[in-house]
């Protein structure tokens, strides 16, 4: 994601929904609960970190047990700093109180929790663009300073690498498909930022570069889930055995879950979507567009997948009364400029979401040429009676402005391609009196239709009208 595109709106939860994910999420809840426990006789050392012989106490105070205990209780610590939920107060006597943040966890506002949730965010996306921190212990062993070089790791490419990652589950969460409950597996991931767009058969070099990648990933959402950024599967530990090594159980290397799977959580959406907007993105969010003009909702709304202009359009209308938003949503749809077929097309998709009570709008723009044919279409689909009907130079245009907004929407879809085929067979003769149309993209749509028919005889008839169309207008 290196450009600055607008990209697909994402579906956001309420903030006080997503506040109240941010309390529970396993890290957060820790670190708060630390910042509780802490009093006049914690210590700290130098960096801020709890002095090892409190780690114990900690651990306990936080439920954990094992082998990991006093690491997690550590990580906790950090974050309750770095968020300002604690306050180191004398940095020689190491000595901590209360942080002003913390007050803001039960008494402050959803954006107040969700600012503290971010910082620790983005501490945690910090640490997991640190290497193994074994090797860092290994290489000061062995020569009492550390040689990044040696350790091939270059922080900057590090975060890059996980910001372009996740950059990537944010598209396919947000995408004309993504759902946001579908997890992505892990390999499909790393090829997203590993494997070029335009290569085939990936080589083994490449293949074996998607691996490293998955095993770095697998490290970092196993340190993103805490947080709440992501719902994460691990990979299976049996596919990483060595090759001498008899699995504890049969493999079925043919389960791509096992591979590690991995989604957004909406609170993550939230975050990423955040971290998006800050980079300088353009990053909507559905419901941006509610208390705007109908004119920004047509034009907002031109780029969006279709569900997400469905929801978007839903929001703006549960704010304006039938007859009213209708009357709005046509006067933006007016327009001789390359945008205005597309405009027209959100209108009417718009419109269909409004009931019977807006009636009357539609009928008072029954003699516009630009409004008539789309205006005709509601009232018969809304059981309306004594629709006049249409003359053939307003269904011409219509259907010239039709496919005029399908190619700026889709591009050569195959829906598109099942349209001009019907159009072309439907209507005999129908190139000898499209060309004529008054319309300002007549040329550039009967070029298309010769692009995209699969019959050379018609394509060719289509190309040759697209022509005359030019040859009338100058062009």
């Amino acid at each position: 994601m290196s450009d600055r595109s607008t990209l697909p709106p994402a579906r956001l939860r309420p903030e006080a929904e997503l506040a109240r994910d941010a309390l529970s999420t396993p890290l957060l809840a820790r670190a708060a609960r630390l910042a509780r426990w802490a009093g006049p006789d914690t210590r700290v050392d130098a960096g801020g970190g709890l002095v090892e012989e409190q780690l114990p106490v900690a651990a306990g105070e936080l439920g954990l047990t094992g082998d990991d205990a006093a690491a997690h209780a550590s990580e906790a610590w950090r974050i309750a700093v770095d968020t300002g939920l604690v306050e180191i107060t004398d940095e020689e006597a190491g000595t901590v109180a209360a942080g002003g943040d913390l007050a803001l966890l039960t008494g402050g506002s959803p954006q107040d929790v969700l600012g503290v949730w971010l910082t620790a965010l983005e501490t945690v996306l910090a640490d997991a663009s640190v290497p193994d921190l074994d090797d860092l212990v290994d290489a000061m062993a062995e020569g009492g300073a550390v040689d990044l070089s040696s350790l091939n790791w270059d922080p900057e490419a590090e975060a890059e690498f996980l910001d372009g990652v996740l950059g990537n589950l944010y598209l396919l969460t947000v995408g004309e498909d993504g759902d946001g409950d579908t997890p992505v597996p892990l390999p499909a991931l790393a090829a997203s930022v590993i494997v070029p767009s335009d290569m085939g058969e990936p080589t083994n070099d490449v293949l074996e570069q998607v691996s490293d990648a998955m095993m770095r990933l697998d490290d970092q959402f196993r340190m993103l889930e805490p947080v709440g950024l992501v719902a994460y599967r691990p990979v299976d530990e049996a596919l990483m055995a060595d090759a001498d090594e008899e699995p504890a159980a049969p493999v079925d290397e043919t389960d791509v879950a096992r591979y590690g799977m991995v989604r957004l959580t909406p609170l993550g959406l939230y975050g990423l979507r955040t971290r998006l907007l800050e980079a300088g993105f353009e990053a909507p969010a559905v419901g941006d567009l509610a208390d705007k003009g109908a004119d920004a909702l047509l034009d907002g709304t031109a780029p969006f997948p279709p569900a997400a202009a469905h929801a978007e359009t839903e929001r703006w209308l549960a704010g304006r009364g039938p007859l009213d938003a209708a009357r709005e949503l046509l006067a933006a749809a007016r327009g001789s400029d390359t945008g205005a077929p597309l405009r027209r097309l959100r209108c009417q998709q718009a419109l269909s979401l409004v009931g019977t009570e807006a009636e009357p709008a539609l009928r008072e723009v029954l003699d516009d040429p630009e409004l008539g044919g789309l205006a005709r279409v509601w009232l018969t689909e809304h059981g309306a009676r004594d629709v006049p009907a249409p003359p053939q130079e307003m269904v011409f245009w219509l259907t010239i402005d039709t496919v005029a907004a399908q190619l700026a929407a889709e591009g050569n879809s195959e829906e598109l391609r099942a349209l001009v085929e019907g159009l072309a067979r439907q209507h005999g003769g129908f190139f000898d009196t499209a060309w004529r149309v008054g319309h300002p993209a007549t040329a550039d749509v009967l070029e298309a239709m010769g692009r995209l028919h699969p019959d050379k005889k018609v394509a060719k008839e289509a190309r040759k009208a697209a022509f005359k169309a030019r040859s009338q207008h100058g062009g």
